[in-house]
């Protein structure tokens, strides 16, 4: 992170956000404490992060955003929730706000990822006994692989519309052709290229005109505005994301019988970039409960927010 955006998290962390969702009522009749500041998690890594306070608070819920999006995703989610639970986000290195090392010191991979995770929870003071992760796409691995050395790092895991099988003919061609070279450069490339296009549209694809949905302008703008920041993009941490991708598929696959963690699936059945025989497959091999959401695509949490706060709700009882 550079040394104006280190002064700029120190001021945000000290002031209330600009991005603060509407106060309001809860049963108690107090109010939630809603704010964005910066935690840093190491030397080398700080993380902006939405926190929303209930005043009496079941438990908490973390959420972890996929690409391209940040944490902004769950700002309506989070304002729901928070009449009963604390609400926690971050934005992924390489993503949002947060830092963006030179991949000679942080890989971006998902184990990586998952290691950050753990730091986050351990520098928030979470209570695991009471957390629920909902977890989506490029998340949802780095948690698992938490799950499987910390069988209780959350008393409920939520994840979907993710590959945790090496299984590329169940993804998306472009997805396909990051997990290794020749053609892992030539599309990190075109992505940052066409990023432009990429933030649009990607939430789109696979849906009918009827199904498909605009963005919150809020949402719309913070991924444009943090798609490059500090000479990465999220398209960089992406691939390298990817460069490391099947090796840690592997590991799960290899360790699924360490898996203690209650997990939960979801997926859109009209998910084209990871299609739902992934997520079948997956349920299957851990005995976990799967929800295939009709006419739903790749970002539920997005196109059917409802069902995202009931399925929360229903693994917090």
């Amino acid at each position: 992170m550079s040394k104006d955006r280190t002064a700029n998290a120190a001021s945000v962390a000290a002031t209330p956000s600009s991005h603060t969702d509407e106060a309001f009522a809860s049963a108690s009749g107090e109010a939630a404490q809603d704010a964005v500041d910066f935690i840093e998690i190491n030397d080398l890594l700080t993380l902006r992060r939405k926190v929303v306070r209930a005043p009496a608070p079941k438990g908490t819920v973390l959420f972890l955003h996929g690409f391209p999006e940040t944490l902004m995703v769950w700002k309506g989610i989070a304002t729901t929730l928070a009449h009963d639970y604390d609400v926690h986000a971050f934005d992924w290195p390489g993503y949002g706000q947060s830092s963006r090392p030179a991949f000679v010191r942080f890989s971006y991979a998902p184990k990586a990822y998952a290691q950050v995770l753990k730091a986050y929870i351990e520098r928030a003071g979470i209570d695991r006994s009471k957390l629920v992760i909902y977890a989506t796409d490029i998340a949802a691995l780095p948690v698992l692989l938490l799950a499987l050395d910390e069988p209780t790092i959350a008393r409920q895991i939520i994840v979907g519309d993710f590959a945790p099988f090496d299984r590329p003919q169940y993804m998306w061609e472009n997805l396909q052709n990051l997990k290794a070279e020749p053609t892992a450069s030539p599309t990190r490339a075109y992505m940052n290229k066409t990023s432009d296009e990429i933030l649009q549209n990607v939430h789109r694809r696979g849906l009918s005109p009827v199904e498909q949905f605009d963005l919150p302008i809020e949402v719309q703008q913070d991924m444009f505005h943090s798609w490059s920041l500090d000479g990465v993009t999220s398209a960089d941490a992406f691939a390298h994301y990817y460069a490391n991708f099947t090796r840690d598929q592997h590991h799960l696959e290899a360790n699924l019988d360490r898996l203690k963690t209650p997990v939960k699936v979801i997926w859109g059945e009209k998910d084209i970039y990871i299609a739902r025989e992934m997520g079948i497959e997956f349920a299957g091999k851990i005995g976990a409960k799967l929800d295939i959401l009709p006419e739903i695509g790749h970002f539920p949490h997005l196109q059917n927010p409802k069902h995202t706060v009931e399925k929360i709700i229903a693994s917090s009882r």
